[in-house]
């Protein structure tokens, strides 16, 4: 911290001026990892995404639909959904969307044309038509009451007919910004859109310049030679740079949930107990007032609290030391040579933000006797590990997924082992698949919602991953970005609307 400080009173009064006044430097910590909306699930690949694509609908402010490249649906019957498009919308290039364009979008998910962690979304659909040039009727094996947020601007986006598995390289979307350029580990630029449907951003350019290290991104606020940084600074430097005249720090509560994950077909992490001990071994409401200085609440479920499917009432394994001793020694791993009962590897990415977090897991697991190993790896390779299930246990944060209850079903579901979703530990608990099937299937909302209530329960009883915290949703800005409203789930959409006072 005293580094941190001198750095900053070493750069006072240098700000930047030679850069181009109407280009927003925006910092991310990470490249994204794949820029086709059908493929990218990391945090910078879906947030950048929204910016570049647009779905069918989009989420309100209450998480209701609304219509986005949609005008208009209806529903005639429980397996038949009929999509009305926009007349006279056009991608970044030129080229008019058409109903040809959605039904190849949700195609090649479907049949492997690109391979997709998000092709399972779409296992209700039995085919998809396009009477017209602007309709486009899904047909369903089964009735899905989650089709339409799949197919949500904040779940996917449409992309041109005949777009193939080389499509990130220059993806070309409908949405308020186009791609132009992105130079891995670097940046990606993107531009106003002057054919975008929906708005005319004020913005007219952005740089998303990669910074993995926190102190480095909160130096080039300070220095002006750059202007946003969302959810990426590490807490403790929040109050220094609030003191700063050209910094404004604007916090909001969010939905953005850190989690910690293991794999279930470790022989040690199968154990239920061995994830009960490290739950109760792990000091959240330390960490969420030192690490985090308060900007979080405690997670006991993916839902955010206040969502109609969300409940409190499942077993809690809060912070006891004693009691995670007691777990272990029940689940057959006594304490060994210097107090040691096992070791566990947890990869983490580069991002200063995690190593912290990890270091002290390890810390707080050592007490218990768990002798906790750390692997960090660029992001693009922490990313694929993850994914492929080569992992004991990881750290991320679902962003916009976990506000709707899907997200059980992509994460905990038997059918959602990778690639097909985001079972990446492989947990498998049939009466939670049971539950997740009659919630997707029954229009009944008081059953869907004792469905999800039971397995909430099902999942603070089994812990395939701990849920963490809430994160609040934390923007840094130069006082010359104005209009900024924080969303959330953290998402970048607020540029659609802000303003820079220097362009022009």
């Amino acid at each position: 911290m005293f580094l941190f400080l001198l750095l900053l009173v070493t750069l006072s009064g240098c700000r930047a001026s030679h850069r181009n006044p109407n280009t927003l430097v925006f910092l991310i910590e990470s490249s994204p990892a794949n820029l086709d909306p059908r493929i990218g699930t990391d945090a910078q690949s879906e947030h950048i995404d929204q910016l570049l694509f647009d779905g069918l609908v989009k989420r309100d402010a209450h998480f209701q639909f609304e219509p986005a490249l949609a005008a208009s649906w209806a529903q005639p019957d429980p397996k038949t959904l009929i999509f009305h498009l926009r007349p006279g919308v056009k991608f970044a290039d030129g080229r008019p969307l058409t109903a040809r364009d959605v039904v190849w979008t949700i195609n090649s998910m479907r049949d492997g044309t690109v391979i997709s962690p998000k092709a399972a979304s779409y296992a209700s659909v039995d085919r998809i038509e396009a009477p017209g040039p602007l309709t486009v009727v899904f047909h369903l094996k089964q009735p899905d009451n989650f089709l339409l947020t799949n197919l949500s601007s904040s779940a996917m986006g449409i992309v041109p007919y005949g777009s193939g598995r080389d499509f990130w390289r220059h993806p070309v979307g409908t949405g308020a910004f186009r791609f132009v350029s992105q130079q891995i580990d670097q940046n990606v630029v993107l531009a106003r859109n002057p054919l975008s449907w929906s708005v005319q951003p004020n913005i007219g350019r952005i740089r998303f310049a990669v910074v993995p290290d926190a102190i480095t991104e909160s130096l080039e606020l300070e220095k002006g030679s750059a202007d946003v940084a969302v959810n990426s600074l590490p807490m403790d430097s929040l109050p220094v740079l609030a003191k700063d005249p050209h910094i404004v720090v604007q916090d909001a509560p969010g939905t953005v949930i850190q989690y910690l994950a293991f794999n279930l077909r470790d022989p040690i992490l199968k154990h239920v107990r061995v994830r009960q001990a490290i739950a109760c071994a792990i000091n959240r409401p330390l960490i969420i007032q030192t690490l985090l200085g308060g900007h979080a609440r405690p997670a006991y479920s993916l839902l955010p609290p206040g969502h109609w499917a969300y409940t409190g009432d499942v077993p809690h394994y809060d912070y006891d030391p004693a009691r995670a001793n007691q777990l272990l020694d029940q689940a057959g791993f006594p304490r060994g040579a210097g107090g040691i009962r096992f070791h566990l590897t947890m990869k983490t990415s580069t991002d200063e933000g995690t190593r912290v977090l990890a270091a002290v897991f390890q810390q707080q697991l050592a007490r218990v006797g768990i002798a906790l190993d750390l692997r960090s790896y660029e992001f693009a390779t922490f990313y694929s590990d993850i994914v492929r299930g080569a992992f004991q246990m990881y750290s991320l944060r679902w962003i916009g997924g976990n506000e709707e209850p899907d997200i059980f079903s992509y994460v905990f579901s038997t059918s959602r082992f990778p690639p097909k979703g985001g079972n990446r530990g492989h947990y498998s608990n049939a009466r939670l698949d049971q539950l997740l099937d009659d919630a997707a299937a029954t229009s009944d909302m008081d059953r869907r919602r004792a469905d999800y209530v039971e397995a909430q329960k099902i999942l603070a009883r089994d812990l395939p991953a701990i849920n963490l915290w809430y994160q609040d949703t934390v923007i840094v800005h130069n006082r010359r970005v104005t209009d900024i409203t924080p969303g959330p789930s953290g998402s970048f959409t607020f540029l659609d609307t802000a303003r820079l006072a220097e362009s022009r």
